[in-house]
């Protein structure tokens, strides 16, 4: 099919929850590029939405795939699941948890550690209920998920919104304030990703960690984007030197097949049988490529990479924005950076993707961000810049920024 058919076909069919897409359609991947029908290559710096964080059809990956697909896909949670059971144990090897329950989104993971919350301090008799969460964040589609999220326009076509969820700023009197005897846990992201790529400070973190110890909170770290390495550890909790009770996980963990997990400490794992579950979650096919994505990050030294790439793609994007008065900021940690523009940047991420590259945008549309595969390189980043660079260029002497 040609992309008018494809579109054609999305238009009469299909619920038009994503607007007017970029009019673009891929056939196949290799590393950091991905091709149209036409095998025209396109720099992938947005990573399916921090997904394909080991990039299109790594030949291990793919093995990987095709060996469990002939043997089995799934069987469903009335069996014991050999992989399901290795990913727990990896994930609790290689974090600060000990206990893992598999999902197949990062809504999902977010509504299992709120119902988590919940269930905790209904089995200590308490009636602890309210989960404080910052403005800005982003935590899912689903009801729940959709009231954690602080932010009004997302909420606005659902009211009333479960309740239960109080959005409050990023500052610590006010989160001080918001506390009264319902309130159960505090639920952030470390970086607000779809809120603009806005990095929480160590410090702020840290008080927030031990205004949790101190009233008897839980302390939930929604990781769903910033996990299995997209920041520059394999957590990104680990650069903020505290552990939280609860994490949430999902997009980089599959690599494009769909998972999400939930990550708590023993002491906090007090769901019983009957309490939660999923169908798919954890079935044979997703739990593979899991531990086929942590086995492929640890032999590769991919986090360093992300470190290294990461500082280069910072720096580079600094020395444009200096060219550039209407870029207002350069921010974000490891492999997901944000620019920010003084203008509304969706026409520019549409211009940049024709052109060969991928981003998004984000942070009320006048951030683009760039999240490139973890194995992304400095020829990659060295061309698109390149192209960056020449559209934004073309589109202020035009006069649009």
């Amino acid at each position: 099919m040609n992309i008018d058919e494809i579109i054609s076909y999305d238009s009469q069919y299909y619920v038009n929850v994503f607007g007017s897409r970029i009019p673009l359609a891929f056939e196949r991947g290799e590393g950091c590029i991905l091709y149209d029908s036409q095998n025209k290559e396109y720099l992938d710096f947005i990573s399916g939405i921090s997904v394909c964080n080991l990039g299109h059809s790594h030949p291990k990956f793919v093995a990987a795939l095709k060996a469990q697909i002939e043997r089995l896909i799934h069987t469903s949670s009335l069996f014991y699941i050999e992989p399901q059971a290795l990913l727990a144990k990896k994930l609790a090897e290689v974090s600060k948890f000990d206990k893992v329950f598999f999902c197949n989104s990062g809504a999902e993971a977010n509504e299992a550690a709120i119902k988590l919350v919940r269930n905790y301090f209904y089995k200590k008799g308490l009636s602890k209920y309210k989960i404080i969460t910052l403005e800005n964040s982003f935590h899912g589609r689903t009801l729940a998920t959709t009231a954690a999220t602080g932010q009004k326009k997302y909420q606005k076509p659902f009211e009333p919104m479960p309740e239960g969820f109080i959005n409050v700023e990023a500052d610590i009197e006010k989160i001080k304030s918001a506390i009264d005897d319902k309130t159960a846990a505090v639920m952030i992201e470390l970086v607000q990703a779809e809120g603009g790529i806005k990095v929480l400070s160590k410090e702020f973190v840290q008080k927030l960690y031990s205004l949790c110890k101190e009233h008897g909170l839980l302390f939930v770290i929604d990781e769903v984007q910033t996990g299995i390495g997209r920041c520059g550890s394999l957590f990104c909790f680990e650069q903020y030197d505290i552990t939280p009770d609860i994490i949430t996980l999902a997009k980089g963990l599959g690599n494009g097949v769909p998972i999400g997990a939930m990550l708590c400490k023993k002491e906090v794992a007090t769901f019983e049988p009957g309490e939660h579950g999923s169908t798919f979650g954890g079935n044979l096919l997703a739990t593979r490529a899991a531990l086929e994505v942590l086995r492929i990050i640890e032999e590769e030294n991919i986090i360093e990479n992300v470190n290294v790439m990461g500082n280069y793609l910072r720096q580079k994007l600094l020395e444009l924005k200096e060219q550039f008065d209407f870029m207002v900021d350069v921010r974000g940690l490891g492999l997901l950076i944000g620019v920010e523009f003084s203008f509304p940047v969706k026409e520019l991420v549409k211009e940049l993707a024709l052109a060969g590259l991928l981003t998004s945008s984000c942070g009320g549309g006048n951030v683009i961000r760039f999240a490139p595969p973890l194995i992304v390189q400095k020829t990659h980043i060295d061309k698109a810049l390149e192209i960056f660079k020449d559209v934004v260029k073309r589109y202020a002497d035009m006069g649009r920024a």
